[in-house]
């Protein structure tokens, strides 16, 4: 699995990769999208996460693939969830040494 130094939000990504470099507002981002603001707004600042009526809808835009984007989401999702769970994970004994 790709690992980054840090897990890298799919709304952090959003931002600093499309919405900075085009100079596009969330709300501007949303109306193309036809969502509300606040959804792109609450992705943008790392509140939520992406669903996947809203992958396809930045694929389309974009001319990416939905599964760009739900990757990036379960990248993130997968490895802060490891972080979490470091040391409960830690204490399971794999199969093979277990015998």
């Amino acid at each position: 699995m790709l690992r980054f130094a840090r897990p890298i939000h799919p709304g952090e990504f959003l931002r600093e990769e499309y919405l900075a470099p085009l100079g596009m507002s969330p709300g501007h981002l949303a109306r193309q999208l036809r969502l509300p603001r606040t959804r792109i707004e609450r992705i943008v600042k790392e509140e939520v996460g992406l669903t996947p009526d809203t992958a396809l809808r930045l694929a389309r835009f974009f001319d990416t693939t939905p599964q760009f984007w739900m990757n990036f989401q379960q990248a993130y999702e997968l490895e802060t969830a490891s972080e979490r769970l470091r040391d409960e994970l830690d204490r399971i004994e794999p199969m093979g040494k277990a015998a």
